[in-house]
């Protein structure tokens, strides 16, 4: 970002038409042709220009640094779906967490992590014949692993059925809840291999919950990346016209997800960072470097096959311009999923964490590698151009086309566009959230089986097992609590814990589904119930407790995010009103989006198209982490619409030149972005569990509404309709704002 001292006060005071029309930067900012090469080649480079420069001079540096970030953080990266886990969805520091915490220190790792291994027969009671040869297999299975604590055999009247069909071993948590996934990743085949004709063996619980997403997770995860690139990569054709281009971006984008996944793999030996991380910012950060990597070769073309600028030249122009967008993208970016911190939760800090290290390390690599790239490929990249592809070509006619069409008829085409996005959002007054349910994983899975074998034998709220830690002295007060709530369908004696602390463990079975909200209902009663030393806990409750964290916060990081990204526009346009109008139509996209997957997800519309089952709501961590992430990607469009349009308004001070010249020379590459991201998250949305769908979707829809709606017809016309004013800056803001511009030199 070029920043010099703020203007003296007598240039603020100026009138934004008159000061426009005087600045000697923008009489020379209106000379073309040879004149305007010869004023571009005396400019001095600002400093993402002379950052480009140094590129090129030190290219052996350069390319050392690159080799080694990629090489040395490559070796660890293919390690990240085995050390990252699903772990982590909880509230900190609520009620839930100190109980499972306590159930593991006190009782045997009886907690909400433990590994409950279901064994079924279909021929007899299980505790006979082949059935008692299974479970003293497992057991001994079980007591092998150095990692789980207490092994309970079933217990008649609490973990065996009363047909005696269905046994539960409990194998107790002797670690944190991200070492017992990997422990249940590490035992699951074995334990299902121990089944034999007429005995089922399928181990269950949340950490086998989290080992099966992760594992169906990287499936579809595969199959997507296998459908997305190739997509990617004829839409990037088309856009560039050629193949050693198109290929740029995917290269640049390949080095900084490599970087990113090897550091997480590191940085998870220090702090438990969650698989969701890798996932989200393998999707994210591939869209988003596209999108970088589109706009600076788009500009480097133009630069040096149109205007005829040197290499140097161009590489100091495509940074200065392009560059210093997508620097401020790039912040954007990272200041919208920043906010997503102020969630108490380890998954969605290590999530926005991942994400955002991805982003740094993409743009880290656009900003130095690629230039590099340009320069040292020179003409090169456009081998293989499509025989009507004239490389130099920067202003698109059929945008420019669409600019004046807008000038002359806004009204229409706002109204039209407003209309539209207005009709999707209007479904998202009845949005519905809750923390997801068992359906988010495929049928055949372990968890999943041993789920249902359990509702089938014990009761629908068998799962969802409540646990209460209280004092001793508090025991019979809890138990009869227990016994008389009318959302408990069963409790069990209690258990004294194995150590001196003094506490009791009582569990005890609602009469529910555990995505039901009437248990919510159950726990709130509950907790006002009991002593006042009792604590409610279970895998059930922990997602209560952070639904409803998430409820609290929804708030004050959408509030944060809006605050942020327009003071960050404001920094970067110094003017108020059309920062204000960019920030304010990302909640369209946004508010459109979340409509259309109230439809998909909660409706159901369309689930059989795209393969899954409906829960019957949002996954409630969605809307603020969708939320971040869409407008991050909202103000990345409008970050390079509206610098365009600066770059004009700075060299014309006319507000049409301003509207017509960014579409003419941005607009095909938002639409060609715009495109590529869609394609992206789409392909996303077409395998896997549930979760990796919503995001797909939710952000497709908001990438397709914002790119082609909002950027490319709304916010052109609030230029149109705003004129002069759209850009002006008050005496005192201009005092207090550093001087950003978005031309060269």
């Amino acid at each position: 970002m070029s920043t010099t001292s703020p203007r003296r006060a007598s240039d603020a005071d100026t009138p934004p038409d008159q000061e426009a029309g005087r600045r000697p930067d923008q009489r020379a900012g209106r000379n073309s042709g040879p004149a305007a090469a010869g004023h571009a080649s005396e400019a001095r480079p600002g400093p993402l220009g002379r950052l480009g420069v140094w590129v090129t001079d030190h290219a052996r540096l350069v390319t050392g640094v690159w080799l080694l970030l990629v090489v040395g953080l490559g070796a660890f990266a293919p390690q990240v779906e085995h050390n990252l886990s699903g772990a982590g969805w909880q509230a900190d520091g609520s009620e839930s967490v100190a109980a499972r915490e306590l159930a593991r220190e006190s009782f045997g790792g009886n907690a909400s992590s433990a590994i409950q291994v279901v064994v079924h027969s279909t021929d007899g009671p299980v505790t006979e014949g082949a059935g008692r040869d299974v479970l003293t297999r497992v057991t001994a299975v079980l007591e092998r692993e150095p990692r789980l604590a207490d092994v309970v055999a079933p217990q008649p009247g609490a973990t065996l059925s009363q047909d005696g069909s269905t046994a539960i071993v409990l194998a107790g948590a002797g670690v944190d809840t991200d070492e017992m996934v990997r422990v249940a990743t590490d035992l699951k085949e074995e334990l299902q291999d121990l089944s034999v004709d007429g005995v089922q063996v399928n181990p269950t619980g949340s950490s086998l919950l989290w080992s099966d997403f992760n594992e169906a997770n990287l499936e579809a995860m595969l199959t997507s990346e296998m459908v997305s690139w190739p997509v990617t990569m004829a839409i990037l054709v088309l856009a560039f016209g050629a193949l050693v281009a198109a290929g740029l971006p995917l290269i640049l984008t390949l080095a900084g997800l490599v970087a990113s996944a090897g550091s997480l793999v590191l940085i998870n030996e220090l702090v438990p960072v969650s698989i969701w991380a890798m996932n989200f910012a393998m999707m994210f950060a591939l869209a988003l470097g596209i999108d970088y990597a589109l706009f600076l070769v788009v500009r480097y073309r133009a630069a040096r096959m149109g205007a005829g600028r040197s290499a140097r030249q161009a590489v100091a122009e495509t940074m200065d311009t392009a560059g210093k967008a997508v620097l401020l993208s790039g912040a954007t970016v990272l200041v919208s999923l920043s906010a997503v911190m102020l969630v108490p939760s380890p998954s969605f800090r290590s999530m926005a964490g991942g994400i955002m290290l991805s982003v740094v390390f993409v743009l880290a690599a656009t900003l130095t590698l690629l230039p590099l790239v340009l320069f040292t490929l020179d003409h090169t990249i456009n081998k293989l151009s499509l025989p009507w592809v004239r490389t130099g070509e920067h202003r698109s006619a059929a945008f420019a086309a669409w600019g004046e069409r807008l000038w002359r008829r806004p009204v229409v085409w706002g109204l039209g566009a407003l209309v539209v996005l207005l009709a999707l959002a209007a479904p998202i007054l009845g949005l519905t959230t809750a923390m997801p349910s068992i359906k988010v994983l495929p049928e055949d899975a372990s968890a999943r089986i041993g789920y249902d074998l359990v509702q089938d034998s014990f009761g629908d709220g068998a799962p969802g097992t409540l646990q209460v830690v209280t004092a001793a002295a508090d025991s019979e007060a809890a138990s009869s609590v227990l016994a008389s709530d009318p959302g408990i369908a069963g409790a069990m004696p209690a258990q004294p814990a194995a150590d001196d602390s003094g506490l009791v463990l009582l569990q005890a079975v609602p009469t529910v589904d555990p995505s039901d909200p009437a248990l919510a209902d159950t726990v709130d009663r509950l907790r006002a119930a009991l002593p006042d030393s009792a604590l409610v806990g279970g895998a059930a409750v922990e997602n209560l407790d952070l639904e409803a964290q998430l409820d609290e916060s929804t708030p004050l990081v959408i509030a944060v995010v809006l605050v942020l990204g327009f003071l960050l526009l404001l920094v970067a346009l110094q003017a108020p009103l059309i920062s204000l109008l960019g920030t304010l139509a990302s909640l369209l996209s946004t508010a459109a989006a979340f409509g259309v997957a109230r439809l998909v997800f909660q409706e159901g519309i369309g689930a059989d198209l795209l393969g899954f089952e409906s829960q019957g709501f949002l996954d409630a961590w969605a809307p603020v982490f969708f939320f971040a992430m869409i407008f991050a990607i909202a103000m990345d469009y409008t970050v390079f619409l509206l610098a365009s349009a600066k770059e004009h308004y700075e060299r014309s001070g006319d507000p049409k030149d301003a509207m017509v010249g960014s579409l003419a020379h941005s607009g095909r590459v938002i639409f060609a972005a715009g495109a590529v991201m869609v394609a992206v998250f789409f392909t996303f949305a077409l395998s896997g569990p549930l979760p990796p769908k919503e995001m797909g979707i939710v952000l497709g829809v908001a990438v397709l509404l914002d790119a082609f709606l909002v950027r490319l017809v709304l916010l052109p016309v609030m230029l149109r309709l705003t004129g002069r004013a759209a850009w002006w800056t008050p005496a005192w803001l201009r005092r207090v704002l550093p001087t950003v511009t978005f031309s060269h030199g």
